[in-house]
């Protein structure tokens, strides 16, 4: 079981980087200005307004940098010290997912739209699993 956890959780974290990285390339390459937003592109919200545009590729870059930190710590954390079998990864791991998901689903309170928060439930569904799938390492070290 310890192989098939280390393994879902390095591909949820390769995909982490992978998302990230493609989310990057969106907001540098200028294709940005094409994505939708609800029924709008980027391009159109922006109304001809080339500040605005460079602005909301900008806070793209932003989220994607951050969302590539998390996965490089998050596979590191899983290769290193929740391979060597530390429980205290395996928490680590769980609230840092955790944190990003809470933090991505106050959009739906607060901004009130559900846009953007199914993939960090999807993400946390594929942790959990990956991280019970060697959850015996806790009782291990209590």
């Amino acid at each position: 079981m310890k192989t098939a956890s280390l393994s879902l959780l390095g591909l949820v974290g390769a995909l982490m980087l992978l998302a990230s990285s493609a989310s990057a390339f969106l907001a540098y390459s200028g294709r940005e200005a094409d994505v939708r937003i609800g029924s709008v592109t980027v391009k159109e919200l922006a109304a001809g307004r080339p500040d605005i545009l460079v602005a909301l590729c900008a806070q793209r870059g932003t989220a994607a940098a951050f969302g590539a930190g998390f996965a490089t710590f998050f596979l590191f954390t899983v290769f290193g010290p929740y391979k060597r079998g530390d429980a205290w990864a395996w928490w680590a791991l769980l609230a840092a997912t955790l944190a990003c998901t809470l933090v991505s689903g106050a959009r739906i309170p607060f901004l009130g739209t559900r846009q953007g928060a199914e993939a960090p439930a999807i993400m946390l569904v594929l942790v959990v699993i990956g991280l019970l799938l060697d959850a015996r390492r806790l009782r291990a070290g209590a």
